[in-house]
């Protein structure tokens, strides 16, 4: 048990590193009407665009921490009670 943890950071420090060794490219969507509307576009309006895409992704992704922290909060606290004993109470 002591030597899957080790293996699993590892695996998954190869994987992130496979991720990041990816050509960036490889990610866009190369959306044929989006591409020719920023090629066209002026300066303005390609920040305009860079900052709606960040006011997209950001609430998402906030709220997809915000879970993950809450899940394992209540992981460790089922974890504790199973652990201690019987204390009267119900999850």
């Amino acid at each position: 048990m002591q030597l899957q943890r080790p293996i699993r950071m590892i695996a998954l420090a190869i994987v992130a590193l496979v991720v990041l060794a990816i050509p960036v490219p490889v990610f866009a969507q190369s959306c044929a009407l989006c591409y020719t509307q920023a090629a066209s576009a002026g300066g303005r309006m390609i920040q305009a665009l860079r900052s709606g895409i960040l006011i997209l992704i950001l609430p998402p992704t906030l709220m997809s921490v915000g879970m993950i922290f809450i899940v394992k909060q209540k992981r460790n606290q089922f974890k504790r009670s199973e652990t201690a004993d019987d204390s009267g109470q119900d999850w």
